[in-house]
């Protein structure tokens, strides 16, 4: 039990010192080596939030935005595939699922340059729908991933006998399918937010520089030699997603208890 103790108090550490040191950055003014403490605090980062508070809120709501919509297309993209896979034995499934898992595997330019072409075509270029398809695109393996995963927890009699009680294809997946895929949908949810919300190069192209993104925003900071912003910036990028992780935490917890 002790061990057991100490292995979180271990993990915990290693989480947070580096949110610690750049809690220490966001409000240093000069940090030279060796120091281990700041040598001057000062509170910029925080007179810089309140001054371009409405900039920064249009860029994570426009990242929240595009990234949320990946997660609803992903799903869409990857229940039936996954349901297929998950249930059937056949000759070349390997070689299916390894197309399928494709984009994750694929160099990021050699994926996007001919599908930037193809959405410039079909007037998709330079919006947030735009932007919304591609992250979806790039990033519905993991999705996929999750739910195949997901879909071999259900035993197969327990959508014989819904479909014997009359249950249409729509109501077995929204009365039976679902609730035991939550886990599964978390989990690929979750992986598939974060690389849409922390996605660059991809936001950058599509969104031609017109559809605004957190990481757009913070890019310039992370680059340049200022690092108390660019750390109270990367606290707040942080933040978001831990923040909805935390809701969805909790939401699926009520859930589970009042449908068990």
């Amino acid at each position: 039990m002790k061990n057991h103790k100490l292995k979180v108090i271990l993990l915990w550490m290693i989480f947070l010192f580096p949110l610690l040191v750049l809690v220490l950055y966001s409000f240093s003014g000069q940090w030279a080596f060796p120091s281990l403490l700041p040598d001057t605090i000062n509170f910029r980062t925080f007179i810089y939030f309140k001054e371009n508070a409405s900039q920064i809120f249009i860029h994570i709501s426009s990242s929240f935005l595009y990234s949320i919509v990946a997660v609803i297309l992903s799903v869409v993209y990857s229940l039936l595939p996954a349901e297929f896979l998950s249930r059937r034995e056949f000759a070349g499934k390997k070689i299916i699922e390894s197309l399928l898992l494709a984009p994750a595997v694929l160099p990021v330019m050699t994926f996007s340059i001919g599908v930037h072409l193809m959405f410039i075509r079909l007037g998709l270029a330079d919006s947030h729908l735009g932007v919304a398809l591609i992250l979806s695109v790039y990033s519905y393996p993991y999705m996929l991933r999750a739910l195949i995963s997901g879909y071999k927890t259900i035993h197969p009699d327990a959508v014989v006998c819904a479909r014997n009680l009359g249950a249409g294809p729509l109501q077995i997946l929204w009365e039976i399918e679902i609730p035991m895929l939550l886990p599964a949908l978390t989990a690929g949810s979750s992986i598939v937010f974060l690389v849409a919300f922390s996605d660059y190069f991809l936001v950058f192209l599509i969104g031609g520089g017109s559809v605004p993104s957190y990481s757009g925003y913070l890019f310039p900071f992370l680059n340049s030699t200022d690092w108390s912003l660019a750390s109270g910036l990367t606290l707040l990028f942080i933040i978001v997603p831990v923040l909805l992780f935390a809701v969805l935490d909790v939401t699926l917890i009520r859930f589970y208890r009042k449908w068990l």
